[in-house]
């Protein structure tokens, strides 16, 4: 194995994402490995890519919007891209925060009507 470049198994193990997941990121363009014949070879940019993508989708950002931020890179460099990623956090930040509450309520709902049901069996064996 290169220190510098991943084969498409490796890199699939090493992000644990399916042959498929990465063949798709590559047709959207997310990723662009280095071809020879028909082996992918990603080297340490799109390792950094993948990386971002996959810490992007654990934030709950979509695809588009990852495709998006790294595509800034490419156009603007870094500055740009720390601006943009700071207004998405911020908006991810408060979705977050709302999915939350609306968790935090849902659990709620869901040990008092458990309460209920469990005062309800009681009742009808005393």
């Amino acid at each position: 194995m290169s220190e510098t470049r991943l084969s498409f198994k490796q890199m699939c193990a090493r992000f644990d994402v399916t042959p498929r997941t990465l063949r798709y990121y590559e047709y959207i363009e997310l990723l662009a490995p280095d071809r020879e014949g028909r082996a992918r070879w990603y080297g340490p940019r799109e390792v950094a890519r993948m990386e971002l993508i996959m810490r992007g989708r654990r934030f709950g950002f979509t695809l588009e919007e990852c495709r998006q931020f790294l595509s800034i890179y490419d156009r603007e460099g870094t500055e740009a891209q720390l601006r943009v990623f700071l207004e998405m956090a911020d908006r991810q930040l408060i979705a977050l925060r709302e999915q939350r509450h609306q968790i935090d309520a849902a659990m709620q709902e869901l040990a008092d009507l458990r309460g209920k049901a469990l005062a309800q069996l009681d009742e009808t064996r005393g």
